[in-house]
């Protein structure tokens, strides 16, 4: 079932290319540093798991491939009957973008299940980069989450994958 979900992204990611590029992926080394210092200075998570963390994510900025990339592919947003992928919402962040990031957001707080979804999508994934791409996006969350009332601690969330890196 899940690696059905990982041979639709491939699918998506061998599409032609639209002519714009995602704005998820626009500007991620600067607000990384901006939300890395707003971590640790406020003490909402510890420094050595925000550096840790911060080193990890740098693995994901990098020079890659474009792709058609959904630009939020979480779990939520991928329908499945069975074994079948039935549908897949919310393209408002698609475009051109890193392959990589997809998988990372379907799988984010889900590693168990990375290895099912590589295998659905096949050949050239780099697991350190999704990897990577968890660490940033869960540097990225953990304020907005807690600003909106979310609980970026709750378990499974941002928090417990950035512990998982130490």
């Amino acid at each position: 079932m899940i690696a059905e979900a990982g041979a639709t992204v491939r699918r998506l990611h061998d599409a032609p290319l639209p002519p714009w590029s995602s704005r998820k992926l626009d500007g991620l080394a600067e607000q990384l540093d901006v939300e890395c210092a707003w971590l640790v200075a406020n003490d909402v998570l510890p420094a050595d798991l925000v550096t840790r963390n911060r080193e990890i994510a740098e693995a994901a900025l990098r020079p890659y491939e474009p792709v058609f990339m959904h630009g939020d592919l979480q779990v939520a947003h991928v329908f499945m009957n069975g074994d079948e992928v039935t549908g897949v919402l919310d393209w408002s962040e698609a475009g051109r973008g890193d392959a990589h990031f997809d998988l990372a957001c379907l799988t984010l707080g889900f590693e168990e299940h990375l290895a099912d979804v590589v295998a659905g999508y096949g050949t050239g994934v780099d697991r350190d980069v999704v990897v990577a791409w968890w660490s940033l996006r869960s540097l990225l969350a953990v304020r907005w989450l807690a600003e909106h009332g979310f609980d970026p601690a709750a378990p499974g969330c941002e928090v417990d994958v950035l512990r998982a890196r130490m």
